[in-house]
């Protein structure tokens, strides 16, 4: 499964790649620090599985970023990472197009975890969840 990483933070894509590299069958093909970098063209000629976004970007708003990622390919799955915890972002993300939302304070492990079921899934091994909160 190939990931790409949009984070204004040096420091979190990093700590995302360390995570993402322990996984078997999941690459990071690309990152982007702001939104300027992050265009749809961009993002998808790498043809990622997965993007994790964040909603605070440098010069710009990650949510901008799903609104014409989802236009462009409405398959692609876009999850969510953020430090905004507010019901109203999530709102505005899932219905965007958003297909997880996480909080990195309180949040950040269940990463790994969705990118496991993903790949589950694309395997067709694993049926979805009935309840799928995210």
């Amino acid at each position: 499964m190939k990931v790409f990483l949009v984070d204004d933070s040096v420091v979190i894509r990093q700590r995302l790649k360390r995570m993402l590299a322990d996984v078997e069958q999941l690459q990071v093909i690309g990152e982007a620090g702001d939104a300027q970098a992050a265009t749809t063209d961009a993002i998808l000629e790498q043809k990622p599985d997965v993007i994790l976004l964040d909603i605070h970007l440098l010069d710009g708003s990650g949510i901008d970023v799903l609104e014409r990622l989802k236009k462009a390919n409405p398959t692609v799955v876009v999850i969510i990472l953020t430090d905004y915890p507010f019901p109203q972002y999530r709102q505005k993300c899932m219905e965007a197009g958003a297909d997880y939302f996480f909080v990195k304070s309180t949040q950040f492990d269940q990463v790994i975890p969705a990118l496991r079921q993903l790949m589950e899934r694309s395997r067709g091994s694993t049926p979805p969840p009935k309840d799928d909160k995210n």
